[in-house]
C-alpha cells in the first residue's frame, strides 16, 4: 500500500479522495494555486504545496510543478480526481518514469479512450454495441456527405479529441451538413487543438445511461450497475441517479455483462466508466471515461462501496476486494450539481459565501469544499458541491431531496438550488420519464 498520496486537483473532489486515504491510513499533500490557499482541501491535508498562480496552466496542469511537488513531499502516487489531468495519458507516463505511481489505467488505456475514434473501434472490437456511424475521421466535405447519406439523416457531428459537449453539432438534413461540419472543425480545433471529426446518427429521445466498472489489470473485473445521466444542459449533466428508472434487471444485468466481458479483455485496471445512449431498449455506446466521474457517489450510496478506496487499493496491486455476485442494488440514490451559478441563465456567480447551511439527515451525503466565509474564486469550474440523498425506493429519495433541497442555503452567491427545487416537483422526474433533451426544452418552455 502507499505511504502517501499526492491529489493533483482541488475542491470536493480533491476532499473526496483525501477522506479515503485517511481511512486506509496514507498521509496525504494537497496542491493548490495562490488562489485557492483558503480552500478547504488545503487546510485538510497532512502537508501542501502551491504550484503556481490562479490559471490552471500554470497550475494544476502544471506537470512539472507537481513532479516536482511529489519530490519534494516524498509522496509515491498521485490521484487525479477528475478534470485537469486525470485523462493525460502523457501526465501518467511522467509519473512512472519517475517513479511515482498513477491511481488510475494505464497511459495506453487513457489514449485509446480518450480518442473518440479509437475508442469506438475497440468497443466494437471488444463486442459492445456502437452507434451507427463513420469507421474513423472524417476526411473532407465530401466525404462527410458521403457518410452523412449513407447513415441517413439526422446526424451528429462530433470532435475526434472532443468532451463536455464542444465540437458537437446536428445536421438534420442535407441542406446543414456543410454547416455543421465547418462549425464542429473550428471549434474543436480552438478547443482542442484537433479538428478531426467524425459522424453517427443522431438519436431522436435517448437516455444517457452510463456503466461504473473496476478492473484489477490482470483480467479480473466486476461492474457496479448503472447511472441515469439523462438530466442534461448543453450536454453537461446536472442530475444523476442510480439505477437507471427506465432499466429493469434483465437490461442491466444485459448491459452489465457486456461492459464486464469488455473490460476483461482489454485488460483495464482501477475505475471506468462505459457511457451509452439509450432508446427503445437498445444500447449505443458513446464513450469511455478513465477516470473517476463526479456521479460517483450515488454508485457508492446504492452499492455500499467506496470507489476510491478501491482505486487506490488496485493501483498498489491488491486484487478486487469484491466479486460480481457480491454486488447488490439497495434502494435509489440521486444526485444533483450544486453550481454557483444563475439558475435559470447559467452565468457563473463567483464570490464571498455570507451564510452556508447544508442539510443532513438519515440518507443525506454533500461533498463541498465550501464553508461560510469562503471567497469562490472565477479561475475554475462553477461546481462547489454536491447533494446525494439515498432511500428505500425512489419516491422515499425524492421526498428526501425535496426536504434537503428545502434546508439547503447557500447565501452571498447565485446557485442552482432553485432550479432543482423546480424539478423534483415536476411529474415528469418524479415519473422518471426525461430524456437528454428534456431539461433543455423544459428551460426554454419555462
Amino acid at each position: 500500500m502507499f505511504s502517501k498520496i499526492l491529489i493533483a486537483n482541488r475542491g470536493e473532489i480533491a476532499l473526496r479522495i483525501m477522506r479515503a486515504c485517511k481511512e486506509l491510513g496514507i498521509s496525504t499533500v494537497a496542491i493548490h494555486s495562490t488562489a485557492d490557499s483558503d480552500a478547504m482541501h488545503v487546510k485538510l491535508a497532512d502537508e501542501s504545496v502551491c504550484v503556481g498562480p490562479p490559471a490552471a496552466a500554470e497550475s494544476y496542469l502544471n506537470i512539472p510543478q507537481i513532479l516536482a511537488a511529489c519530490e519534494i513531499t516524498g509522496a509515491d502516487a498521485v490521484h487525479p480526481g477528475y478534470g485537469f489531468l486525470s485523462e493525460n495519458a502523457r501526465f501518467a507516463e511522467i509519473l512512472q518514469a519517475h517513479g511515482v505511481a498513477f491511481i488510475g489505467p494505464t497511459a495506453e488505456h487513457i489514449s485509446v479512450m480518450g480518442d473518440k475514434i479509437e475508442a469506438k473501434k475497440t468497443a466494437e472490437r471488444l463486442g459492445i454495441p456502437v452507434v451507427p456511424g463513420s469507421d474513423g475521421a472524417v476526411l473532407n466535405d465530401n466525404d462527410g456527405r458521403r457518410i452523412a447519406r449513407e447513415i441517413g439523416y439526422p446526424v451528429l457531428v462530433k470532435a475526434a479529441a472532443g468532451g463536455g459537449g464542444r465540437g458537437m453539432k446536428v445536421a438534420r438534413s442535407a441542406d446543414e451538413i456543410d454547416d455543421a461540419l465547418a462549425t464542429a472543425r473550428a471549434e474543436a480545433l480552438a478547443a482542442f487543438g484537433n479538428d478531426a471529426l467524425y459522424i453517427e446518427k443522431y438519436l431522436g429521445e435517448p437516455r444517457h445511461i452510463e456503466v461504473q466498472v473496476l478492473g484489477d489489470g490482470k483480467g479480473g473485473a466486476i461492474h457496479l450497475g448503472e447511472r441515469d445521466c439523462s438530466l442534461q444542459r448543453r450536454h453537461q449533466k446536472i442530475w444523476e441517479e442510480a439505477p437507471s428508472p427506465a432499466l429493469n434487471a434483465q437490461q442491466r444485468a444485459r448491459i452489465g455483462d457486456v461492459v464486464v466481458k469488455a473490460m476483461q479483455g482489454l485488460g483495464y485496471a482501477g475505475a471506468g466508466t462505459v457511457e451509452f445512449l439509450y432508446e427503445n431498449g437498445e444500447f449505443y455506446f458513446i464513450e469511455m471515461n478513465t477516470r473517476l466521474q463526479v456521479e460517483h457517489p450515488v454508485t457508492e450510496m446504492v452499492t455500499g462501496i467506496d470507489l476510491v478506496n478501491e482505486q487506490i487499493r488496485i493501483a498498489s496491486g491488491s486484487p478486487l476486494t469484491f466479486a460480481q455476485e457480491d454486488i447488490t442494488l439497495e434502494g435509489c440514490a440521486i444526485e444533483c450539481r450544486i453550481n454557483a451559478e444563475n439558475p435559470r441563465t447559467f452565468m457563473p456567480s463567483p464570490g464571498k459565501i455570507s451564510y452556508y447551511h447544508p442539510p443532513g439527515g438519515l440518507g443525506v451525503r454533500v461533498d463541498s469544499g465550501v464553508y461560510q466565509g469562503y471567497v469562490i474564486p472565477p479561475y475554475y469550474d462553477s461546481l462547489i458541491g454536491k447533494l446525494i440523498v439515498h432511500g428505500r425506493s425512489r419516491v422515499e429519495t425524492m421526498m428526501r431531496l425535496r426536504r434537503c433541497l428545502d434546508e439547503f442555503v447557500v447565501d452571498g452567491i447565485q446557485t442552482t438550488i432553485p432550479l432543482f427545487r423546480e424539478l423534483v416537483d415536476n411529474q415528469d422526474i418524479a415519473n422518471g420519464m426525461y430524456s437528454i433533451r428534456w431539461l433543455e426544452d423544459f428551460l426554454a418552455t419555462a
